[in-house]
């Protein structure tokens, strides 16, 4: 299974907002509790840019199964070299070990950007998921506990880091 990434464009919106819905009933994965709009995302995809924050599709077979995201992290100069890692699948495309080839891939493309630190913000009852960051490599930098409610029922976040080794 190889996988193919390709940087995003406003074409590939609607898809990513339809996988990004997939996942909000399940109430493990985003803290949004109702749907989103294409048109609620446009600020979020424009400031993605092929050159400092990107935003790829991923394809496999010609189709596409998901997407993933480098987003800013606190929004402060400092914070330049440090991004939050986002990753995204169709319904069809999970449990199926893609998510570990893409968050090997963000890894190997971060120093491209800049991007000396990777973080994913990770419920802490998304053991799928925690699973897949702690097996590449990510660690537990924080525990945020009952910082959301979902549905009435209080969860925590769990912050995972991975510091990118440059020779």
């Amino acid at each position: 299974m190889s996988l193919e990434f390709r940087h995003a464009t406003t074409d590939d919106l609607p898809r990513i907002v339809e996988i990004y819905n997939s996942t909000v009933a399940g109430r493990m994965v985003t803290a949004d509790t109702s749907p989103v709009t294409v048109e609620s995302r446009l600020p979020w995809f424009n400031a993605h840019s092929a050159t400092h924050r990107p935003l790829w599709m991923v394809d496999l077979d010609g189709q596409n199964v998901g997407w993933m995201s480098f987003q800013s992290f606190y929004g402060r100069p400092a914070y330049n070299g440090t991004v939050e890692v986002s990753i995204y699948l169709a319904e069809s495309a999970r449990g199926k070990g893609l998510g570990k080839q893409i968050l090997r891939h963000a890894i190997a493309v971060a120093p491209e950007f800049g991007v000396q630190t990777l973080l994913g913000f990770i419920f802490a009852h998304n053991l799928p998921s925690l699973k897949l960051f702690a097996d590449m490599g990510f660690k537990e930098w924080a525990h945020l506990p009952d910082i959301a409610v979902l549905d009435g029922v209080e969860r925590s976040l769990k912050i995972l880091g991975y510091k990118i080794i440059t020779n």
